[in-house]
């Protein structure tokens, strides 16, 4: 099983989101989440590619040069990596797809309750999303993960202390797609 990880953004480019009490950027965090996610499922029997975002040539353009590359990996699931970001009180997980009828929201939702299961986050739910670019110019089943909000303080020290077991997560929820696929 080939899988494509899209931490989003770019370091030094593209910081996303951020936490200024925290010192933290959502690109940085994602690199890191993203990293640790291709080790797993590396030693999981998995094929990982990880590409992370690079904005200079515009937003929509980066994430098309993303999915082009994933298309013509080819990659057998795409998992974009991201930290939402609103008002201190937001906070929780969700997981966006192209469509909520689809393969995609079945890896979604696994990946999901491995997330909440296991970091005690709070669930936002499973969500459509078709104008997203990395959902709707990908061949594979794909998603876009919220993981937590770095603008609130409990979600964004999470996203700092325990990005390990985020990371184990999200691999197992893919993992657990996998099987449950029977692929």
């Amino acid at each position: 099983m080939r899988v494509f990880i899209n931490p989003g953004h770019h370091p030094g480019l593209d910081p996303g989101a951020v936490n200024r009490d925290y010192g933290v950027t959502e690109a940085d965090i994602v690199r890191d989440v993203g990293a640790l996610v291709a080790q797993y499922l590396t030693a999981a029997g998995c094929e990982a590619k990880t590409v992370q975002s690079n904005n200079l040539c515009g937003e929509d353009a980066a994430y098309t040069n993303v999915c082009l590359t994933a298309n013509s990996w080819p990659a057998d699931i795409f998992v974009s990596l991201h930290c939402n970001a609103a008002t201190p009180a937001a906070r929780g997980t969700e997981v966006l797809v192209y469509d909520k009828w689809s393969a995609a929201d079945t890896l979604a939702s696994c990946i999901l309750h491995q997330i909440v299961d296991n970091l005690g986050t709070l669930s936002r739910g499973v969500k459509d999303r078709p104008n997203l670019v990395v959902l709707n110019s990908t061949h594979m089943p794909a998603v876009l993960v919220e993981m937590g909000f770095i603008s609130n303080t409990d979600d964004c020290r999470m996203l700092i202390n325990q990005q390990d077991e985020l990371a184990r997560a999200i691999a197992r929820g893919i993992t657990d797609y996998i099987q449950e696929r029977g692929e």
